[in-house]
């Protein structure tokens, strides 16, 4: 388009002279049309997206300061983008319930359905079937279909780097988990975090604690407490909200977050950095993709490279040397010169599972059912 105002301007230009030199009519006419060329061009319209029509099934609410406020977070930015509106279903519980939902979105004429929790992927995957002429996106699953894609990231990067952060301001080397389910993407982050606190503190110990949910405050701040009353002095998580923070704050611990780093500004003290998912480019393109037609249904893993997987701001617990040592691993791990799961790598019964200067595959990561050596508790839950 730049190229073809350049010769518009050109043509423009060489109007001008010959209408000057000859007096011609036809020369000015000549003028007015390739400058109303030029401005046409330059007020075109910009693509339209209205066809598509586009829903997101939270299993929380945007409210929790994590897990959906960062999903809804891209959502707003994919509405920015292309001047679309999403509807937003929240609370809708994994199962049944939830494969109402998708049902229901799809008889209503949605043509690019998004679903944010793991539970959601059998329900998804049935209602998919049903209904080939719609897009169907799952977060954080592994299974897909002609007509439905699945989206993730490689949070073990940021989640190692957190890591660094914990295991440098642990004073007792003791440091607890608060952990949702023993699926592999959560036994990947205990064990990226674990390898993390051990590259800094090689005798430190990650204890888990296992809540049996995604999102339960009161839970969550119960579990962070029987890690605190064991020694522990920093609460790490993968769970959806900030009580265990909360606890980790009452209690006078440090807390290495999820999801988000808008959490920063209300625990001044104890915070000292959180993995953060950035999804709005990703959702930008799968509606990209639904205007222009297709349904990419091609797992899509993101990482710090891709923008989509960054570490949140640290807090005063983290020092400039901490913060420095950080940010070289994060430069290796962006150039593919540092993996987080290299071996040798053992899990905490002593069996070795990555083999001395092996890195696991993606496949590995993504199937991992064990705990590596220095985590306290088991992956079976």
């Amino acid at each position: 388009m730049k190229r073809r105002k350049v010769i518009a301007a050109a043509f423009a230009a060489a109007a001008m002279i010959v209408a000057a030199a000859c007096g011609s009519d036809d020369a000015a006419d000549e003028e007015v049309t390739e400058e109303t060329e030029a401005t046409e061009e330059t007020m075109a319209p910009a693509e339209d997206y209205s066809m598509v029509k586009a829903a997101v099934v939270y299993i929380g609410v945007p409210g929790d300061a994590g897990w959906t406020y960062q999903h809804d977070q891209g959502i707003a930015y994919l509405e920015e983008q292309l001047g679309i509106e999403v509807t937003r279903l929240e609370n809708i519980p994994e199962g049944a319930e939830s494969v109402a939902t998708f049902d229901k979105l799809a008889r209503d004429g949605y043509n690019l359905i998004m679903g944010t929790s793991f539970g959601y992927m059998d329900p998804m995957l049935e209602v998919a079937a049903k209904y080939p002429d719609v897009c169907f996106q799952h977060a954080s699953g592994y299974k897909t279909a002609e007509n439905m894609g699945n989206y993730f990231g490689a949070m073990e990067e940021a989640r190692y780097l957190s890591g660094i952060a914990a295991g440098a301001a642990t004073t007792s080397g003791k440091l607890g988990y608060v952990a949702a389910f023993p699926i592999p993407e959560v036994l990947r982050g205990i064990n990226a975090f674990t390898l993390g606190v051990r590259s800094v503190n090689p005798t430190a110990t990650v204890q888990v604690a296992w809540t049996s949910t995604w999102f339960d405050p009161a839970k969550e701040k119960e579990a962070a407490q029987s890690l605190l009353a064991t020694g522990a002095d920093v609460i790490a998580q993968h769970q959806d909200t900030t009580a265990p923070g909360e606890a980790a704050k009452e209690a006078g611990a440090k807390w290495v977050g999820y999801n988000s780093d808008t959490k920063a500004g209300d625990f001044p003290d104890t915070w000292l950095t959180g993995p953060v998912w950035n999804w709005g480019p990703h959702y930008v393109k799968m509606a990209k993709d639904v205007a222009a037609g297709t349904c990419d249904a091609t797992p899509y893993y993101g990482n710090m490279a891709d923008g989509m997987i960054t570490l949140g701001v640290y807090g005063s617990g983290v020092s400039q040397e901490t913060q420095d040592l950080i940010a070289e691993k994060a430069a290796a791990i962006i150039d593919g010169s540092f993996l987080p799961f290299t071996g040798p790598i053992k899990d905490n019964e002593g069996n070795e599972q990555i083999a001395s200067g092996a890195s696991a595959s993606l496949g590995d990561l993504l199937g991992q059912s064990y705990l590596v050596e220095g985590v306290i508790g088991s992956a079976k839950g």
